[in-house]
């Protein structure tokens, strides 16, 4: 006997059966549908985060730590059998910061990947309002420089913000949802008022919406001249730098170059935002093995189906036994129903999981600011790939289940069976 031969009878038993042999394919289907959205919809969600990084914070961070240290300028004549003492006076409570910024920039100019770059200085301060207040963070910049490093300019709600702020010494421009703190709205005043309770009156030039509700509630940008001001530091320092690569993927290559011209620590966004990025992925992957145990679920049904099927056809077995039909052929002929029913499954599954992908893509709901991230939609990324993977696995999970009763087919005995025993 032939493959087609077997194919042939596993379809005819299938056939006859058509109630119970549709209900266990939807029993796959359902399994398929689920597992496309899960995984579209997952992928969104990660998707979703990590634009929302990219294109808010720099691709490229210098941080005032040094990589090596300073060799100070006092110690001459240094060899191996003179040791040279330096005594200076350290304090604890001094900011560590780039000093001769502008020469650390001139450093890294020879990297051609770099499109941006921008010096910042943060400050921590509580921001007040009259009888409102709440603690939050000021980056010093340069407006022209910062417009384009964390896609700021973009997620403007007031569009002229960033000019009105470059001519405006004492301007400050907040999160949308750090102005609703503290009700202020265009050209109000507020008091940043900094660790050492120094008091800075400053101007509301502009709001902005990143997205990220936590830096919208808790961040701002001033002038760079005046957050120097705020953290007591020189004109030619800075607490750090931020840059724009040309190609974001190669952001690691890139900071690995930058560090070892400038001398200072760098990281890029994505070493940055690992924590927040593996969170995602991580929660991912775990809705995608609990959906994945709906399959399991139709694996079962498969499982029963062909159970029955075997116990109604057990003299049906043992006349194609008696008449010198391999036990092998017995079990691929039970195993191609499995796949039949598997492939059945997924084709009815696969397209029912694009259209709930559909429907789910197209729901439009209030933004919320109670996560991480504000958004009116549920992000949906369907990639081939991912059929591709619920095609094979939903068709494995039905032929591994009929495997079981299959071989169980090939153990009765024929002369037990046409002497009315069913037995092993």
């Amino acid at each position: 006997m032939n493959y087609r031969d077997e194919a042939r009878i596993a379809f005819v038993h299938l056939r006859e059966r058509k109630r119970q042999t549709l209900l266990t394919a939807l029993g796959v289907a359902v399994g398929s549908a689920m597992l496309v959205t899960t995984i579209s919809v997952s992928r969104g969600s990660s998707s979703n985060v990590v634009a929302k990084v990219i294109d808010t914070a720099p691709h490229v961070v210098i941080s005032a730590e040094r990589v090596w240290p300073l060799v100070p300028d006092n110690i001459i004549g240094q060899n191996g059998s003179r040791v040279s003492m330096v005594t200076k006076n350290i304090n604890l409570n001094e900011q560590e910061v780039i000093k001769n910024y502008s020469e650390v920039v001139q450093s890294i100019r020879p990297v051609e990947e770099l499109r941006s770059i921008s010096p910042f200085v943060l400050s921590k301060v509580i921001a007040r309002n009259k009888t409102r207040f709440t603690p939050c963070i000021v980056r010093g910049v340069v407006p022209h420089l910062e417009a384009e490093i964390a896609g700021l300019k973009k997620n403007l709600i007031d569009k002229n913000a960033l000019e009105e702020l470059a001519s405006t010494p004492n301007g400050v421009v907040v999160g949308d949802l750090l102005a609703k703190k503290l009700n202020v709205g265009y050209h109000d005043r507020i008091v940043l008022v900094t660790k050492n309770s120094e008091e800075f009156p400053v101007m509301v030039m502009g709001r902005f919406s990143s997205g990220f509700n936590a830096k919208d509630e808790r961040e701002g940008y001033v002038n760079l001249a005046l957050a120097q001001r705020m953290e007591g530091i020189a004109a030619n320092s800075v607490t750090g730098i931020g840059l724009r690569t040309a190609h974001v993927e190669r952001a690691q290559q890139t900071s690995d170059r930058v560090e070892a011209l400038s001398g200072y620590k760098s990281e890029s966004w994505d070493e940055t935002n690992r924590n927040v990025i593996e969170f995602y992925n991580r929660n991912a992957l775990i809705t995608l093995v609990l959906v994945g145990f709906v399959f399991v679920v139709a694996g079962l049904g498969v499982s029963s189906v062909m159970t029955t099927v075997i116990l109604q056809k057990v003299k049906d077995i043992a006349i194609m036994r008696s008449m010198g039909m391999q036990a092998r052929s017995i079990t691929r002929i039970f195993m191609l129903e499995g796949f039949m029913i598997g492939v059945l499954g997924v084709l009815i599954g696969s397209p029912i999981g694009h259209l709930i992908c559909q429907s789910v893509a197209a729901i439009r709901f209030e933004a919320s600011t109670a996560g991480v991230l504000k958004s009116d939609r549920i992000t949906i990324i369907e990639m081939p790939d991912a059929y591709l993977i619920v095609i094979f696995f939903g068709i494995l999970i039905a032929v591994l289940s009929s495997w079981s009763p299959a071989r169980k087919a090939t153990r009765y005995v024929p002369v037990s069976i046409l002497r009315g025993e069913v037995g092993v």
